[in-house]
C-alpha cells in the first residue's frame, strides 16, 4: 500500500515510515525542504517536496494512495509564543489541511483512509477544575491558544468526509522517545542529579511510549471500523510528580528538587502551560476498539527506554 504522510520529517513520522517501510509499504514523505532531512530519514522512504499550502507538484500522488497521514504543522516546543510565533503554529496546521483536502477533492481515486493527527490540548486544563476528572473523547474542548488550535487543525481535514474518505482524528498525548520531542529535556535535570517536580508536582502528565503511538497510529489507519476521534495515551496517566519520581528510580537519581512554577514562567512565557498543567485523559475508544499497549504503565515504558 501507498502511505502519504505529510510532516514525515519529524519524530512520529520518522518512526512511522520505518514501521510502514519494514512491513513492504510504499511510504512517501511530503517536505518543504527534502535536501534537508535526508541523513535523519529511514531507508527507502521517498521524499516529495511541497508548499505546505496546496497540493500543487504532488497531488497526483493521492491517485494511488492506499493512506494519508497528516502529521504536518509547526512545534509547538520550539521557541516562546509571541503573537507571531502563535499564528505561525496555527496557520501551518490550517494550511496543511487545506492542501491534503484539496489533494483528495482533485483525486479521481481517493485514498481509503485519512488520518489526522491533533492533541489533547485539545480538551484544555485541569488544573483550576476538577484534577481527578478522566477525559475521555466525549469531553469539551476550552477557549484557550491551545485547544483552538486543535480545533481548528482537526476541522481542516473534515472536507474529505463529503467526497466518502474514512477520517480517523487522533488526539495525541505526551510521545516518550529519546529520539526527540520533550522527553529527552525532560530528563536533562536527572543527567545532573538535580531532577523533581515541575511547579505543584500536580498536574496530570497523559503520555504513550512512541511504539504505541505509532502501534496505534497503524490499528486506526488499518481498522476498517475505525473513524472519528480517538485520544491516543497510555490508560494509566499519573501527576508531574509521580512521573518524575518514576523517571529517578529508573535511573537511579534523586527526583526531590522542585523546578518553582514562576521560574518555569520566566523561562518559557505563555508555552509554560504545556507543562504546568495538563489533563487526566484516558483511552477509551480505542481500547474499546481492542487495542493492546505494549507499555501501558509508566516504569514499564522507562525501562525500555533508558536502560536499553
Amino acid at each position: 500500500m501507498r502511505v502519504i504522510i505529510t510532516g514525515g520529517s519529524g519524530l512520529i513520522g520518522r518512526a512511522l515510515a520505518s514501521d510502514l517501510l519494514k512491513d513492504g509499504h510504499e511510504v512517501i514523505a511530503l517536505s518543504r525542504d527534502p535536501g534537508r532531512h535526508t541523513a535523519h530519514l529511514p531507508s527507502g522512504l521517498r521524499l516529495e517536496q511541497w508548499d505546505g499550502q496546496t497540493a500543487k507538484g504532488w497531488g497526483h500522488l493521492v491517485e494511488q494512495a492506499g493512506a494519508i497521514v497528516n502529521l504536518a504543522g509547526e512545534n509547538i516546543g520550539e521557541s516562546r509564543w509571541t503573537e507571531a510565533r502563535k499564528r505561525a503554529i496555527l496557520e501551518s496546521r490550517l494550511q496543511a489541511g487545506k492542501a491534503v483536502s484539496e489533494a483528495v477533492a482533485q483525486s479521481s481515486y481517493k485514498p481509503g483512509v485519512l488520518v489526522q493527527i491533533s492533541g489533547i490540548g485539545y480538551y484544555g486544563s485541569q488544573l483550576n477544575g476538577d484534577i481527578t476528572e478522566l477525559i475521555t473523547e466525549k469531553s469539551p474542548p476550552v477557549d484557550d491558544f491551545m485547544s483552538q488550535t486543535c480545533q481548528q487543525w482537526e476541522a481542516a481535514t473534515a472536507p474529505v468526509e463529503q467526497t466518502g474518505v474514512r477520517r480517523v482524528v487522533v488526539r495525541s498525548g505526551v510521545v516518550l522517545s529519546r529520539l526527540g520531542g520533550a522527553f529527552p529535556r525532560m530528563l536533562m535535570p536527572f543527567n545532573f542529579f538535580v531532577g523533581g517536580p515541575l511547579g505543584s508536582g500536580q498536574q496530570w502528565i497523559s503520555w504513550i511510549h512512541l511504539r504505541d503511538e505509532v502501534a496505534g497510529l497503524r490499528f486506526l489507519m488499518d481498522d476498517p471500523n475505525a473513524s472519528g476521534v480517538y485520544n491516543l495515551t497510555s490508560p494509566h496517566p499519573l501527576k508531574n510528580l509521580d512521573f518524575e519520581r518514576a523517571i529517578g528510580r529508573v535511573m537511579h537519581r534523586p527526583a526531590f528538587i522542585p523546578v518553582p512554577a514562576f521560574a518555569i514562567r520566566m523561562l518559557f512565557g505563555e508555552m509554560a502551560i504545556t507543562v504546568l498543567e495538563g489533563q487526566r485523559v484516558a483511552p477509551e475508544r480505542l481500547e474499546e476498539a481492542g487495542f493492546l499497549f505494549n507499555f501501558p504503565r509508566i516504569e514499564e515504558a522507562l525501562r525500555d527506554l533508558l536502560t536499553k
